[in-house]
């Protein structure tokens, strides 16, 4: 008896789960920090700050899982690119606005344009460098420019210290930094940090040096008690130490680049072989 082969099913088509993963840790982002601002128009301005932060957590993780999982492709790039300016260009610009700005009207909408596109401008330059010339080996360890999550972190420093005001029911802070020109400034500033050429850690490939290393765990650990305890308090804390560190930032890759600076006089110091003298 002739047994009949039966036909060959065909494979199914299309993209593993691995690699969409990335993408939906993205797009998962991208709809928190678009809640941010329906939470901040119904006047839930701390439920809206830990959804820009909970996005900036994902905007963290989704790059560093793509890379393990070899899942990287130029779509997931700006597709990132795009959520970043979602939730760390358009929802913090609003939701301050929202919260201090509205008070002015249409000069109070000024700021959140400025830092808006100011935002949009460096995640261009950044997605342009992506295609340019390759840079100094230092240099991939620094951003140029504040990073998009950093600098929604500033600009959201007026509205910590106002909730952490509230809890305290400290009312004369509260209106100071809630004041529109404050608020206003400090927008302005961040903008003008974002399109600044300033070098800043990226952190990616920092080393710490040993004898830190017990250091920056215990401060970790001090942080995430007040991270747990008082979340408004954290925030502010995050952000004036951000401020701290940039000008060690600049002094450090100055000092890099003044090194590598060096080791490429003496490399063309070196005589080639076979010169004549």
């Amino acid at each position: 008896m002739i047994k009949r082969r039966l036909p060959r099913r065909n494979r199914f088509a299309g993209l593993s789960f691995n690699r969409m993963l990335p993408n939906l840790m993205t797009l998962l982002g991208l709809c928190i920090g678009l809640s941010s601002i329906r939470l901040a128009m119904d006047g839930k301005f701390g439920s809206a700050v830990i959804a820009i932060a909970v996005s900036g957590v994902i905007d963290g993780l989704d790059g560093r899982l793509a890379r393990l999982l070899k899942a990287t492709s130029r779509f997931g790039a700006e597709f990132d690119s795009l959520a970043d300016f979602l939730c760390f260009g358009i929802a913090p610009g609003l939701v301050m606005y929202l919260w201090s700005l509205q008070a002015w009207g249409a000069m109070g909408f000024l700021p959140p344009l400025m830092y808006t596109s100011a935002m949009a401008l460096r995640l261009a330059r950044f997605n342009a460098a992506l295609d340019s010339t390759p840079k100094a080996a230092f240099a991939y360890n620094f951003f140029t420019g504040v990073p998009a999550p950093a600098g929604a972190g500033l600009a959201l420093f007026p509205l910590f210290l106002g909730l952490e005001a509230d809890q305290m029911h400290m009312d004369w802070l509260h209106t100071a930094v809630a004041y529109p020109l404050f608020t206003g400034a400090v927008l302005v500033s961040v903008a003008l940090l974002c399109v600044s050429t300033l070098p800043v850690w990226s952190f990616k490939n920092f080393k710490i040096p040993t004898a830190n290393v017990l250091p920056l765990l215990l401060g970790v650990v001090v942080f995430a008690a007040i991270l747990f305890a008082d979340p408004y308090a954290a925030g502010a804390l995050l952000g004036l130490a951000y401020i701290v560190m940039l000008p060690f930032s600049v002094r450090s890759y100055r000092n890099l680049a003044a090194q590598a600076e060096t080791r490429r006089a003496a490399a063309e110091a070196i005589p080639e072989v076979g010169d004549s003298t």
